[in-house]
């Protein structure tokens, strides 16, 4: 794939879980942003996601899928039990689940040169996250 719009897919080191991402943005206009929480600090990730578009996620391997929550618990961060890839953070509300997608992950992650500014969300309540969540992060089609 090139770096138009269309499918980008991502997945695990070893496979076991990936993604299909489908978005009208191109790579290079997908928003980037690095979480100042210490989990996606110390998985260096860069996350991103398009309300606009939808992510499928495709796993090989049920018995790898790993969730972990922390702080106030109301996300799923998906991980490879095999590998320890860190690849989305899922969220389940009543008008669906939205995920971000952790870039790094992408096939193309090398064609990913934009800026990813460090957001820190700190003083959000419960409330405020969610819905910050579902309404900038990308919509789950299918199950997890």
């Amino acid at each position: 794939m090139s770096p138009a719009a269309g499918t980008i897919r991502g997945r695990c080191h070893c496979g076991r879980i990936g993604y299909r991402f489908d978005t009208a943005l191109a790579l290079e206009a997908l928003p980037l942003r690095r979480c100042a929480c210490s989990f996606c600090r110390r998985h260096g990730a860069r996350t991103t996601s398009d309300p606009a578009g939808s992510v499928r996620f495709e796993i090989a391997d049920v018995a790898a899928l790993r969730r972990y929550r922390f702080g106030l618990r109301s996300t799923d961060f998906l991980l490879c039990g095999k590998c320890g890839t860190y690849l989305a953070a899922v969220i389940e509300t009543g008008a669906g689940a939205y995920a971000t997608l952790n870039a790094n992950c992408f096939e193309q992650a090398d064609l990913l040169l934009q800026e990813a500014p460090l957001v820190v969300y700190e003083g959000e309540t419960l409330e405020q996250r969610m819905a910050r969540r579902q309404a900038k992060w990308t919509p789950v089609a299918g199950t997890i």
